[in-house]
């Protein structure tokens, strides 16, 4: 999706008249947070999962900066990011409570025990009895005891209370699938963020060609303007192209040094540490398997879909403990300790009780919750619904984007070699006297044109590798392999 959006602004700018690195740098900076929204809300489903779309370009920094420069892989980024990202911790966290959550429902089958010792002095009267006796003393006491006991009981069957646990057992499930989900979505977030770092890295080695060239022309022009063969005009014009190549060249620095810093909070770096980008992403094609072995793969593969299914079988066990609210509860409870005068002095108590409850009117709260439920297990089986035609999706547009992003990348680099050739003519020419610079400034602006095109094409084409990973499932496991890295 956003490689389609990308391409959509794309043609817009160019319909428009408007080239160069200012549009390449306006599609980057909307790519990513639309980006992140699209690859982390599929992933929300069910209570277990909050959506995670703001939480994944956060961390945790990891302790204080070093004054030395850190060469920063891509394996490293991920690896750092699993770690202190704050979409990975946040699901960490849903998982633990959901563990918390199954303990508590496993407590209720459970026995539950209890010991105590205490001394009790206590004085009574007899007035409140209305005795009137003068063999029975109108006050007693006051007199001590003590007791030691231990009490038990035990919900010998509540078909409510075991659903429930179930039902608690299967949503942990659902949690631990959706952290697994969100390690894929954030390794490709870090993975965007580590290519835009590279991209930009490019423009700015593209933009200081350019800007070479335009201060070898505008030389040039002011050399010929000085021995009289050019006119002032031509000073002018050059003039004008070097300041505008020096423009964009500032523009590419800025955005490089913003990509860093997004890169850095993705994957938890501490503050104010200085970091270099060790490897550079190589083009290398893929040919992936045919759309339908993919679909195949990614309803296995993909975690998201399988805690779709978890929580859809969690929302029927709910909804099974709430029917069995009606149903009978079959109690025990006992108790046995000692009590006496004085510790030294106890003798045997126990007591014992069992019982079966059984709900006759609740007015209208089963059938409340009941209704609730309903509805909470219609939603998660329109949401793994839902989720089955997003990944249909996802998997067709990553085919999609990879298809056109190779095409584009041969295209591209054909248009760079021409364009070079152009400007080298062009500079010849200008250079005999043959023509003017007006001819020069069209051939450069064509160069950055091709040299943009270029550049975004190759990062299109890694980021549909990554894409299409991240659509079968395998974006944390396989995406060294997908982008052809250590």
């Amino acid at each position: 999706m956003t490689l389609g959006v990308s391409r959509a602004i794309f043609k817009f700018f160019s319909q428009s008249g408007l080239q160069g690195q200012a549009f390449c740098h306006a599609v980057s900076r909307l790519s990513w947070p639309l980006f992140l929204l699209f690859f982390a809300l599929p992933s929300a489903h069910g209570q277990a999962s909050p959506s995670p779309s703001s939480a994944v370009g956060g961390s945790v920094p990891g302790g204080p900066a070093t004054a030395e420069v850190v060469k920063l892989t891509l394996r490293d980024a991920v690896t750092m990011a699993l770690r202190y990202n704050l979409g990975q911790i946040e699901s960490q966290e849903n998982v633990r409570t959901a563990r918390g959550q199954r303990l508590q429902a496993l407590s209720l089958l459970l026995p539950q025990v209890n010991a105590g010792v205490t001394e009790n002095v206590e004085q009574a009267t007899t007035a409140p009895l209305g005795i009137k006796t003068p063999f029975i003393p109108r006050v007693v006491g006051p007199f001590s005891y003590s007791t030691a006991e231990a009490t038990v009981s035990q919900t010998l069957f509540s078909f409510e209370s075991i659903q429930r646990f179930r039902a608690a057992r299967t949503a942990e499930q659902a949690a631990q699938l959706s952290y697994n989900d969100i390690l894929d979505v954030v390794t490709l977030a870090v993975g965007n963020a580590y290519l835009q770092v590279i991209e930009d890295a490019s423009r700015i080695e593209a933009a200081e060609a350019q800007v070479r060239n335009a201060q070898a022309v505008y030389d040039q022009a002011v050399e010929d303007l000085h021995a009289g063969t050019s006119p002032k005009i031509d000073v002018t014009r050059s003039a004008v192209q070097l300041h505008t190549e020096q423009y964009n060249l500032s523009i590419a620095r800025n955005n490089f040094a913003i990509a860093k810093l997004n890169l850095s909070r993705a994957i938890g770096l501490p503050l104010g540490q200085a970091f270099e980008i060790a490897e550079a992403v190589p083009y290398a094609d893929l040919e992936p398997a045919t759309v339908d072995e993919a679909l195949k793969q990614a309803y296995s593969s993909r975690n998201d879909f399988r805690a779709a299914i978890a929580s859809v079988q969690a929302a029927q066990k709910e909804l099974s403990a709430v029917r069995a609210e009606r149903y009978p509860i079959l109690l025990a409870s006992g108790d046995y300790g000692v009590q006496g005068p004085s510790f030294g002095t106890l003798h045997g108590i126990f007591g014992f009780q069992a019982g079966v409850s059984v709900p006759v009117f609740t007015g209208g709260r089963i059938k409340g919750e009941v209704t609730a439920a309903e509805a909470t297990l219609h939603q998660r089986r329109a949401e793994a619904e839902n989720l089955r035609g997003q990944i249909d999706y996802d998997v067709r547009t990553a085919f999609l984007n990879l298809q056109a992003a190779k095409e584009q990348v041969a295209v591209a680099r054909q248009n760079v070699d021409l364009a070079n050739e152009n400007l080298d003519r062009s500079k010849e020419r200008f250079t005999a006297g043959v023509t003017d610079s007006v001819e020069v400034v069209q051939a450069q602006q064509s160069l950055a044109s091709a040299n943009d095109q270029y550049i975004a094409s190759l990062y299109a084409h890694n980021l549909s590798k990554l894409e299409l990973a991240r659509a079968l499932g395998v974006a944390r496991t396989h995406y060294g392999q997908y982008l052809a890295t250590k």
